[in-house]
């Protein structure tokens, strides 16, 4: 159990939508639930009324039988949502979406400021559905973006659902190899790019890649290309299939759109695995399962509302794309930010954040820790006084992460550490404003998740690793995986360890005391030596707290019938892994953790390899150990990285 950091007060937690939506409950299904965990109980033993109530509460614009919200199969997976109830996405998104009030905000960082009336961003989306319908894209046809974070990024997706198109994404910063890999196996119809970005000071031409792409991938009839940092099309060696976002868009009037309804089975969006380890799997998810479940999140759990303002850290590679644009569907001001956050120096975003009088921030636990290496103290740069939460996920944050939301940003302050992934396009353990917020852990399971803690015989474990399983279904679950006939890849991801229950591929720790979750690493990246398990995480929460160390990296090499343990030690400016610093590392391993802990080998190095979202990249390091061939070096941020781990492999 963690150290007590913070809780609401009491009228706060009051005021919060969780308590609202408990009393609509109560009220409506003659209940008497209290409590979080009353309600959570409910949520998963009752996943009918939960979501029907979920529905209704938030007002979704469309039909639906009466409670029916839910039909069970014998297959986890094929369970039906809302059987014969129809909704369109986008004129959910939209629907408040009105008035001269700012609806989106940009944020780059050469400076540039931009924004967008809520009509604007409705009349934009209706603008470019209308184009998209007379280009000849038809419901069910692929429209992939390869964008920065941008307003017509948003405005694309949206366009793409107002139509039943099905969207897809890669941020600018993937190679075109990488991209190719992703979105050439949808076979879209029409690309959607831009001529440029920018990135710690430098202009990026993204024409060349986005041609490479179009040009790689035959099914791509049309590029429409959204000004940024570049010359539009001026001088590029273009076909007919390429055109602005102004040309596509201007014959065609804002105001009017009859928004289709689908079905539940009506795919929204494709999602991608990191493709560190093969090409990415395309993870085919539901608008309406998206719908239900982004509400649920953004609202109860995180307490969005219209009076809220929200930046998130991210790129349109990753989930947390996705969730920050369904904020607009609660009516919050979106703001978007392109660029690196922390150029020229750490005090960017947060001068943005002030300036914009952000409610709401998102980040990553790598860039917590990198604030914190840089001894970085945001209080003490910005008036922070509009910003009442704050949003981690990415990765597993250190119990030093923790702190240093509460003694660097703002100590009344609601944090939450957030988890789930790409593949639910949301969250398994999550945000909670009645919930306490405890050092190191995730405040617990998100509503209609039940989630557990498994260990190897499927038996349910607290305050010990285990797996993390969900034992019932949820309504943004896949729909299924793009060109997997008779869904073998899906249930070789989820379903093939624990029959009937979804396997997340996750160690946690659940205490049976506060009831918070604690993650502990991917359990494919989990270290085994002398069959011992140990968690990548547990390493690097110590090693990594260490002045001397910049960041670092463990892998398990195999040797005949064992494993040992190699530690890679990336070191701060000034520093090296000497003798001295080996024997700290020990003895703090040994000492905070456990002897099995103790790596057999560590080795500097001048860098750790990431992925576009900052994520370590163990297994492309761990295959190179082991002698296997990395593939997909386009899918890393640095692959250039990996050379140095070739050249240590060979002295080994």
């Amino acid at each position: 159990m963690g150290k007590l950091l913070w809780e609401a007060s009491r009228g706060k937690k009051c005021r919060c939508v969780m308590r609202k939506f408990i009393n609509y409950v109560n009220a409506r299904e003659g209940q008497s639930i209290r409590s979080y965990d009353q309600l959570h109980a409910w949520s998963v033993s009752e996943p009918l009324f939960f979501w029907n109530d979920v529905w209704d509460y938030f007002g979704i614009i469309g039909s639906k039988p009466f409670n029916c919200s839910f039909k069970s199969r014998l297959y986890f997976k094929d369970s039906v949502w809302f059987p014969g109830a129809k909704i369109n996405y986008a004129e959910n998104m939209l629907k408040h979406m009105y008035g001269e009030d700012e609806g989106i905000v940009f944020r780059g960082e050469n400076k540039v400021r931009r924004s967008l009336s809520r009509d604007e961003v409705r009349h934009q989306v209706v603008k470019m559905a209308k184009a998209l319908l007379d280009a000849g894209v038809e419901k069910g046809m692929v429209i992939a973006g390869y964008l920065p974070n941008l307003p017509e990024t948003v405005i694309a997706m949206l366009a793409s659902a107002a139509i039943g198109a099905i969207w897809c994404s890669c941020a600018t910063d993937i190679g075109p190899g990488a991209a190719i890999d992703r979105i050439g196996q949808t076979e879209p119809a029409v690309l959607v790019t831009t001529d440029g970005y920018y990135y710690k000071g430098k202009t990026f031409n993204v024409l060349p890649n986005a041609k490479a792409i179009a040009d790689a991938i035959p099914s791509i009839r049309k590029v429409i290309v959204v000004h940024y940092a570049g010359s539009r099309l001026e001088g590029f060696d273009a076909d007919d299939r390429w055109t602005t976002w102004e040309e596509m868009t201007a014959p065609f009037k804002g105001e009017v759109y009859h928004f289709p309804r689908f079905p539940y089975e009506q795919p929204l969006v494709i999602m991608f695995s990191s493709g560190t380890t093969g090409k990415p799997k395309c993870m085919v998810q539901s608008a309406m399962g998206l719908l239900l479940n982004q509400l649920k999140e953004l609202g109860l759990h995180s307490d969005m509302a219209l009076s809220d303002s929200l930046l998130y850290i991210t790129t349109c590679s990753w989930m947390m794309w996705n969730w920050q644009a369904a904020s607009i569907g609660l009516g919050v001001r979106l703001v978007l930010f392109d660029g690196n956050p922390s150029y020229p120096d750490h005090s960017t975003i947060w001068k943005i954040i002030e300036e914009e009088k952000v409610t709401i921030f998102g980040l990553s636990a790598s860039y917590i820790h990198g604030l914190i290496r840089d001894n970085f103290v945001p209080k003490d740069v910005v008036d922070l006084t509009h910003l009442r939460e704050v949003s981690q996920t990415g990765s597993a944050l250190s119990e030093q992460g923790f702190n240093f939301i509460y003694e660097k940003i703002k100590q009344d302050l609601f944090f939450n550490s957030i988890a789930g992934g790409t593949d639910i396009n949301g969250c398994f353990a999550i945000a909670n404003p009645l919930k306490p917020v405890y050092s190191g852990e995730l405040q617990g399971p998100g509503l209609g998740m039940d989630i557990d803690c498994f260990d190897e015989k499927g038996n349910s474990i607290r305050d010990r690793e285990g797996e993390l399983v969900c034992k019932i279904p949820a309504p943004s679950m896949p729909l299924y995986f793009w060109n997997d006939e008779g869904g073998k890849r899906y249930h070789n991801a989820y379903f093939s360890v624990f029959p009937g229950i979804w396997m997340h591929g996750d160690y946690v720790t659940i205490s049976s005391v506060t009831g918070g979750v604690t993650f502990n690493g991917r359990s494919d990246s989990v270290l085994k030596p002398s069959g011992v398990r140990i968690g990548t995480v547990e390493i690097y929460n110590i090693v990594e707290n260490l002045e001397e160390v910049k960041e670092s990296l463990a892998i398990g090499q195999d040797l005949e019938e064992d494993q040992r343990v190699i530690l890679f030690v990336q070191c701060k400016d000034g520093y090296t892994l000497d003798d001295a610093l080996r024997q700290k590392i020990r003895t703090d391993l040994r000492t905070k953790a456990s002897p099995r802990h103790v790596p057999a080998v560590m080795i500097q190095v001048s860098d750790i390899p990431h992925t576009h979202n900052g994520k370590k990249v163990e297994s492309a390091v761990t295959n190179i150990m082991n002698g296997r061939d990395v593939t997909n070096r386009d899918a890393l941020a640095n692959p250039g990285s990996l050379e140095e781990y070739i050249r240590i492999k060979a002295t080994l």
